[in-house]
């Protein structure tokens, strides 16, 4: 029988099957043999799979079921992912479903907590795949059962097949190839506490980026394609769209508000986002702890060695349309701390350190100190413990935290803002126009689809003098002393009248190759001859 005609006839038949023997029966012999291998006929490689189903373990189960596993990610239907059937308790119809395990959560976490897990972890795994996004969120299975209900809500995406309007074979067999393509991309850690090293993340050296590009060129999705290589979307990425009102740095970090009485701090999104960098920190094998320096006072320090920050992940805060207000105005806090970041290291070992953005003043005013715990997620979570981390930030303030990341999307013309040298010299700028334009996709036709390079937090906070004691500048055009370091510093990839050299490009790869280097044409030189052409009374524009 084709895959069709055995699903129509396991759901057809379940609801009687179930009133009678369980042992020997054929409908528990077509789920658990005949149609495993049906659709082992129409896996690439059925040797790389390992199939398993179940009618019932000595009695009829409320849910039947089919999982298709990569014992490369789990070998059991307990816990990791995997796309599975699952068929209504009432036999009405089958649900194809990308699938997780959903005993271990609940092993671990218990059922309440479990149940949060999964919609964190279904929100990550979709967010890594946008074909995803033609698989249904919703699962009902009409169970009554504990077991059949968890099915229900262990699911990243799901297609359904009503017993009375089945689909086709060739339907059906091109949902399955779909989904198994899908399974193969997404490829996350059978353990979901693990984090994927940084390791081979290409360095920033500043954790605030403009990216800059008129509508369409990539922006926002450039920041979210980061946050994707996390494999833990939902937790590493915000998105803040600013408001053209927003004119002061309560706007982005919040305030102090008495207008119900007692004095209570109001967050938002981006504090909370910041907050929970921070948990990340604490929740690797690196030290938080206070130091007290002459120069500085008191301040909240990490310290560790190389080999498990690469552990941590960086957190990607995008700033939508970022100069829709004014910079200096609602970022003023945010820039200024950004200049106390301070790296140290001695070998492999390292310690940061940084001001406070919230400020311990600030949270002393607040009456009910346990509310803004709360709300910033220091309170048990997940069964974690952050009372060592909420006194320290109470004591000394909350400040930036060395895997936050910041990408303001910015689109220069007449309806949005200007910036200024102090925004400029902080940040790494991007013009999309040149680098990233809107065929991002076949950046590199003739190599095959590119993707970005996976970016990650500077590990260095400043440079040293001495490296640029010979660089001088021509106080009249700095673009030209500019040029000329470059042209000599860059000599082996600037471009020449007669010969345009290449360089390795930093910042994208070929998808499924991170290893192989793609080679492109220096563009700064064209970059600087543009900008200095349109140089006018000391002032020209990064951006066109």
């Amino acid at each position: 029988m084709s895959i069709r005609q055995l699903l129509a006839e396991i759901a057809g038949g379940w609801v009687q099957a179930k009133n009678e023997n369980f042992t020997g029966h054929p409908i528990a012999n077509l789920l658990r043999r005949d149609l495993i291998q049906a659709i082992e006929t129409t896996l690439p490689s059925p040797n790389d799979y390992l199939l398993k189903a179940s009618a019932g373990a000595g009695n009829w189960a409320d849910v039947p079921w089919l999982s298709i596993l990569n014992p490369a990610i789990t070998e059991s239907t307990q816990s990791g992912i995997y796309p599975v059937y699952l068929f209504r308790s009432d036999g009405s119809g089958i649900y194809l479903s990308l699938g997780f395990g959903t005993t271990e959560l609940r092993k671990q976490y218990g059922t309440a907590l479990a149940k949060q897990k999964a919609e964190e972890l279904r929100n990550t795994i979709r967010g890594l795949d946008n074909r995803l996004d033609d698989w249904g969120q919703k699962v009902d299975l009409r169970s009554n059962t504990t077991l059949g209900q968890s099915y229900e809500w262990a699911s990243a995406g799901a297609k359904f097949y009503p017993l009375d309007n089945m689909p086709d074979d060739n339907t059906l067999t091109s949902d399955l190839k779909e989904l198994l393509e899908i399974y193969a991309d997404v490829n996350l850690e059978t353990n979901q506490n693990s984090m994927p090293a940084v390791k081979n993340a290409q360095l920033l050296s500043k954790p605030f980026l403009l990216l800059a590009g008129i509508s369409g060129t990539g922006k926002t999705r450039f920041v979210r394609e980061q946050a994707k290589t996390s494999q833990q979307f939902a937790d590493t990425y915000c998105l803040t769209s600013v408001r053209p009102d927003w004119h002061e740095p309560s706007d982005l970090l919040g305030y102090i508000s008495r207008l119900n009485g007692p004095a209570e701090y109001i967050t938002t999104d981006v504090l909370k986002f910041i907050a929970k960098a921070w948990r990340a920190i604490e929740d690797s094998n690196l030290t938080v702890e206070v130091q007290k320096r002459e120069d500085l006072g008191k301040r909240l320090v990490v310290s560790g060695e190389r080999a498990v920050l690469e552990q941590v992940l960086p957190y990607w805060l995008c700033l939508d349309e970022m100069n829709l207000a004014p910079v200096e105005q609602y970022f003023a806090d945010y820039l200024s701390v950004l200049e106390t970041r301070e790296w140290h290291w001695q070998e492999d070992s390292f310690t940061y350190s940084c001001d406070a953005l919230l400020k311990p003043a600030t949270i002393e005013e607040v009456a009910d100190k346990e509310k803004l715990r709360k709300a910033l997620g220091f309170k048990n979570r997940e069964n974690k413990n952050y009372d060592e981390l909420w006194q320290l930030v109470c004591q000394y303030g909350l400040s930036i935290p060395f895997n936050l990341l910041v990408a303001g999307t910015v689109n220069m013309d007449e309806t949005t803002h200007g910036f200024s040298r102090k925004v400029i010299d902080r940040a790494l700028s991007f013009d999309f126009g040149e680098f990233f334009p809107n065929n991002i996709d076949e950046f590199f036709a003739e190599g095959g689809r590119t993707v970005a390079k996976r970016l990650s937090y500077p590990v260095i906070s400043h440079a040293k003098l001495e490296e640029f004691k010979d660089v001088e500048a021509d106080n009249n055009n700095v673009l030209v002393a500019l040029m000329d370091v470059l042209e000599t510093e860059l000599n082996q990839i600037w471009p020449t009248p007669e010969v345009v050299n290449l360089r390795p490009d930093l910042l994208q790869c070929k998808e499924g190759d991170t290893e192989t280097v793609l080679n492109i044409p220096c563009r700064s030189k064209t970059k600087l001859e543009w900008m200095n052409k349109q140089l006018n009374n000391g002032f020209c524009s990064f951006w066109p």
